[in-house]
């Protein structure tokens, strides 16, 4: 895998979702009152350019729906928007929709808007948003937020890794099986490997865009994970995800700290894309089973970043005791008494197993 640099220090704020208003932003005019406005190309390249960096793009529009996105198809553009709300309702609520069905915090997006009203109810509402005038479109590309410091493969992904899980839930919902059976019709393969350097630029942006599913909230830059990945005191693991439908790209890291007898989980993240599928705790059990395969005690530290209570729960879900705490830091130990099976509905590959 290669990445384009283009310039972004690593934990800096990073949008992940750009919200667009429709008229007199994305096209000159008004729809219901000129069926023939022109889609303005300066914005349609910044669409494809963030789409091109992995930051998706969606729609905010009070408009009529299928009038609108019969324009938006004729100029090809449909495929570009993630869960577009097109309707009457307020822009706020429409942003909320987007976040929760992409599973993503509110304070990653912004949003595009040539009206002073609709930027302010949104500021009012949901300050975490970024709200941008349309007349400052030409500096969207330039703003640091909008400039992640590597373009990798998955990044160019993106979106069609988010459409594919659309089709995913869409046959999900018109299963009459249970949710277990369900998954086990996807042929879903969970491969972990060391990280390779070509890994590594994947490795820093997961570290900078997971904030949920990160037990830590550290974030490591590309030179901090290759002298990482060089030290013969750690094992940086990289995880990926298969099924029928397609990949879901470079999904799970952990940075284990080896020591003789003791090994220690310093980090451990997946990405909030594949919670749904019933993958979660794989690449923590994984590690379980190896630091019981060597013989060593096995440690784990988790900090509290005030929205990832759900690793403090997985830790505790599968086996880790609490016996340290300082402030927001806890430090967990596992037993290694009993070693948790992987879900049956997957096929995990380890990075010592042949492919």
């Amino acid at each position: 895998m290669t990445g384009e640099a283009i310039g972004k220090s690593a934990g800096n704020k990073m949008i992940k979702g750009v919200i667009w208003d429709l008229d007199n932003t994305l096209w000159d005019g008004i729809l219901l009152e000129d069926p023939d406005v022109v889609v303005r190309p300066e914005v349609v390249a910044v669409i494809q350019e963030l789409d091109r960096r992995g930051i998706l793009n969606s729609i905010a529009s009070r408009n009529d729906a299928d009038s609108a996105i019969a324009k938006l198809r004729e100029a090809n553009l449909i495929d570009y928007f993630l869960y577009p709300q097109i309707n009457w309702s307020s822009k706020a609520e429409s942003i909320e929709q987007i976040a929760q069905a992409l599973n993503l915090g509110i304070d990653t997006f912004a949003f595009v808007d040539d009206q002073p009203f609709e930027r302010d109810e949104v500021a009012f509402r949901l300050p975490e948003v970024l709200c941008i005038d349309a007349a400052d479109i030409p500096s969207i590309l330039s703003m640091p937020a909008m400039m992640p410091r590597f373009v990798t493969e998955d990044s160019r992904l993106r979106r069609q890794m988010y459409q594919s899980d659309l089709a995913r839930k869409q046959a999900e919902e018109r299963a009459a099986s249970s949710n277990e059976a369900f998954l086990a019709t996807l042929n879903m393969v969970f491969s972990i490997t060391l990280a390779q350097e070509s890994d590594l630029q994947r490795a820093e942006e997961l570290t900078v865009r997971t904030n949920q599913l990160n037990t830590t909230g550290y974030t490591y830059s590309y030179e901090e994970l290759r002298e990482l990945r060089q030290s013969p005191h750690h094992q940086l693991l990289i995880a990926s995800l298969d099924d029928k439908y397609g990949t879901y790209g470079k999904i799970g890291l952990a940075l284990i700290e080896c020591e003789p007898h003791i090994w220690s989980i310093k980090l451990l993240l997946m990405s909030c894309r594949v919670i749904s599928r019933g993958v979660g705790s794989i690449m923590l059990n994984y590690i379980i089973q190896q630091a019981k395969v060597a013989g060593v005690r096995l440690r784990a530290e988790f900090v509290s970043n005030g929205r990832n209570r759900m690793m403090h729960i997985t830790y505790k879900f599968n086996g880790f005791n609490e016996v340290k705490r300082d402030g927001s830091v806890i430090l967990f130990e596992h037993d290694l008494a009993s070693l948790p099976a992987f879900p049956p509905y997957v096929r995990v590959i380890g990075h010592h197993e042949p492919r």
